[in-house]
């Protein structure tokens, strides 16, 4: 149920307003009828820069911070890129929250990530385990630099009484997505494969690993929604998952969006490529009973959303 007067006249800052997920954020709130939501775009303002994050607070003046601005992406970047993504994701997110705290910002809500979670959780994943293991090897710098965000809630919590909130996502999907191979997570970068070899006549694909592993994924709707129902209701310290509850092995998933796209040809497993976290799948228990959340998209049905989305925007998508 949608709380409309907990957003009266407030001013809400949304960091990667302008990207994937923040779009969709976005497009809530003012749905919301919220007014005065301020995107701050990177052209504008470095936000690894502790100095561009107070100019962007003081042009900003928010109440309230929704921090999902991250470098991000899928294994592929993570192995080429892991000073990057631990030492962007750090500086992005632990002087806004200390800056936000130290402006009196009435709430601030971090984004984290399921690649925060140990290699070997056992599934399905609860927030109370987070801490029971490593992350697995490829994505660790980014999960520890976006972990360090709870940390950092907890204890702003527990010395200046700030009210920060951890968010836990799962691996998201949905219309505007990110389709560079380079650096896109599975489901984009299936979409543009299949896609692409359907067109040419290839007789196969080559896939990464194995196709043992096992993923869940959120619909990238219901993560926005599940964002803007614990901003307006949450307001404790335990870190909370956003998932749909929903697992499905690679190969599965490969086969379904082969089956969508139209591609009939044969997969290839190159098993010199890594397979990740061998499963993922998250306890979404606690989102439901703290502010409400249940994911509402069926799968199948956001695939097909997503891949139409990438056939009608290609020449955008694929830039």
């Amino acid at each position: 149920m949608a709380d409309n007067n907990f957003w009266n006249g407030k001013r809400v800052t949304v960091t990667g307003g302008g990207g994937f997920l923040g779009s969709f954020v976005v497009d809530k709130l003012r749905a919301r009828g919220v007014k005065d939501i301020f995107v701050p775009r990177s052209l504008d303002y470095d936000l690894v820069q502790p100095d561009e994050i107070s100019r962007m607070l003081d042009d900003a003046r928010p109440d309230i911070v929704i921090h999902i601005a991250a470098l991000a992406g899928g294994i592929g970047l993570n192995r080429a890129r892991p000073a990057d993504l631990f030492y962007t994701n750090i500086m992005m997110g632990v002087p806004l929250m200390h800056q936000a705290c130290e402006r009196k910002i009435e709430k601030f809500v971090a984004l984290g990530t399921v690649c925060a979670y140990p290699k070997f959780a056992p599934a399905p994943f609860h927030e109370d385990e987070i801490w029971e293991g490593y992350p697995e090897e490829t994505n660790a710098p980014y999960g520890l630099a976006k972990k360090m965000l709870l940390v950092q809630a907890q204890a702003y919590r527990q010395q200046f009484g700030f009210n920060a909130i951890f968010l836990l996502p799962v691996n998201l999907y949905g219309p505007k997505d990110n389709f560079n191979p380079e650096s896109s997570h599975v489901i984009p970068a299936l979409i543009r494969k299949f896609v692409e070899a359907q067109e040419r006549g290839d007789k196969h694909v080559q896939l990464w690993g194995d196709g043992s592993p096992t993923r869940e994924f959120l619909y990238v709707e219901d993560a926005a929604d599940g964002i803007i129902l614990a901003t307006e209701k949450y307001n404790g310290d335990e870190p909370v998952n956003l998932g749909s509850g929903h697992e499905i092995s690679i190969k599965d998933l490969a086969e379904l969006i082969g089956k969508l796209t139209g591609y009939s040809g044969e997969f290839v497993w190159d098993t010199s490529q890594p397979n990740g976290q061998p499963r993922r799948l998250l306890d979404v228990s606690r989102a439901e009973k703290y502010f409400g959340f249940r994911a509402a998209t069926k799968f199948e049905d956001g695939l097909r959303k997503t891949i139409d989305w990438f056939r009608e925007h290609r020449k955008v998508a694929v830039k």
